[in-house]
């Protein structure tokens, strides 16, 4: 069975993107627009990795994924920030909002699969060791 990916990233471009890179790595893909689609995605599909953009419309990225590891079944999900946000105190503000990692945009589709393989197998970054993303 293959694994489950959501996606959530308000630009269609980019969300269209990292969804065909990946489903040609044989995941299956679920998409959220929007901070509240996310929830609700993320809640109905139960999907075994999150890829989360932080400037989202409705509900920001940091929200989202305080709302989802607050709750029991989200708590062994790895959530993985999608963004440009890589500023200083940036990963910081993710580790506290419940983020497993980062994954930079923009994104380098050659590295994706790989990034995400590592994710799922549960070989978490450790966001908070320094390391620019």
């Amino acid at each position: 069975m293959p694994k489950k990916i959501l996606i959530v990233e308000d630009n269609e471009d980019s969300r269209e993107l990292v969804v065909k890179v990946l489903r040609n790595k044989g995941y299956e893909m679920v998409e959220a627009a929007d901070g509240e689609e996310a929830v609700e995605k993320a809640v109905a599909e139960k999907p075994d990795l999150i890829l989360l953009d932080i400037s989202l419309p409705k509900l920001d990225g940091y929200e989202v994924a305080k709302r989802l590891k607050s709750l029991e079944e989200f708590q062994e999900i790895p959530i993985v920030a999608f963004t440009a946000h890589a500023m200083k105190g940036d990963r910081e503000k993710a580790i506290i909002a419940g983020f497993e990692g980062y994954i930079s945009k923009p994104v380098d589709i050659r590295d994706l699969p790989v990034q995400v393989k590592s994710f799922i197998r549960g070989k978490r970054e450790s966001i908070l060791n320094g390391d620019e993303a």
